[in-house]
């Protein structure tokens, strides 16, 4: 098979990167492209959908509205009513997992996975699947019997008056600390 030889423009910010990364592939700039060609019509070939992947400057600022409801509802009926409510945001089953959606036209903005919410992880500090989820073997695989992480927040010291806000993290805080509030599951 004898190769052909094809040109290709690329703007100076696609073709910097595309370098980068060959580069710590240790393969040519032409390898590269050969390759990320050949995924392409072979995705095509076998009729595979190319993975939909939200924009991470739509995800981030989506992330930090959503944390907080998403950390905090304690049931999923809960947790719907203030995505709808606040947020203008729902969620949905979506293959194994949970799509958010804008509410209530419900144009698909990312998966739950991708603000760091897990459908697994959700399911485990809710401690029930997700209501009509086809996939409900997920909740015994999740492991149901789990108690939930108390869930924490940080807190200034000079913020700890009505109407303050604060981050919410999953992650154990040492509750003894001056600026922490440990809010625990229902």
């Amino acid at each position: 098979m004898s190769d052909d030889s094809v040109t290709i423009r690329l703007g100076r910010t696609l073709h910097a990167a595309a370098r980068d990364l060959a580069r710590m592939q240790d393969i040519s700039l032409g390898q590269l492209l050969r390759d990320a060609l050949a995924r392409e019509i072979g995705r095509a070939e076998r009729g595979a959908r190319p993975p939909v992947r939200a924009d991470e400057r739509l995800v981030a600022p989506l992330r930090a509205r959503l944390a907080p409801i998403l950390a905090e509802a304690p049931t999923w009926t809960v947790l719907l009513h203030r995505l709808q409510r606040e947020e203008g945001v729902t969620l949905v089953e979506a293959g194994g997992g949970l799509a958010v959606l804008s509410f209530p036209d419900r144009q698909r903005l990312c998966k739950a996975s991708e603000l760091g919410f897990s459908y697994a992880r959700l399911m485990r500090r809710i401690g029930a699947p997700f209501p009509g989820h086809s996939h409900t073997w997920l909740f015994e695989k999740a492991g149901q019997g789990e108690q939930p992480k108390p869930l924490t927040r940080r807190v200034p010291r000079k913020e700890k008056e009505p109407g303050w806000s604060a981050a919410v993290t999953g992650e154990p805080l040492d509750p003894e600390a001056e600026d922490v509030i440990l809010i625990e599951p229902d």
